[in-house]
């Protein structure tokens, strides 16, 4: 539950978004508004934690496994930067579709 705040006060506020969705700049008056997590009331913590919670998972989760992998190769896929992991799985997966479509 959201405690409404003085409609007097928030009708001389500047929004925060600007036409094209935009944030615009903070100034030092809009940080003289802010209050530490701690002073909101219970109830609006509560609200603002159930925020936080990640949602569901869009694609079914993957499974931690460790394997052995030759220097070369795990130094060759690190080397590929961030998100080589994924990439990893999808060259594997390639490979496991060709291997089961050459047995059929």
């Amino acid at each position: 539950m959201v405690i409404p705040r003085d409609p007097r006060k928030m009708a001389n506020r500047k929004p925060l978004i600007d036409e094209d969705g935009e944030v615009r700049q903070i100034t030092a008056a809009d940080v003289a508004l802010f209050k530490p997590f701690s002073e909101l009331p219970t109830s609006e913590q509560k609200v603002l934690l159930k925020l936080r919670r990640r949602g569901p998972q869009k694609e079914p989760k993957k499974v931690p496994i460790s394997i052995r992998l030759s220097p070369d190769v795990a130094d060759g896929l690190r080397a590929t930067g961030s998100g080589w992991q994924g990439r990893a799985d999808q060259a594997l997966r390639a490979w496991l579709t060709r291997k089961t479509a050459s047995r059929a």
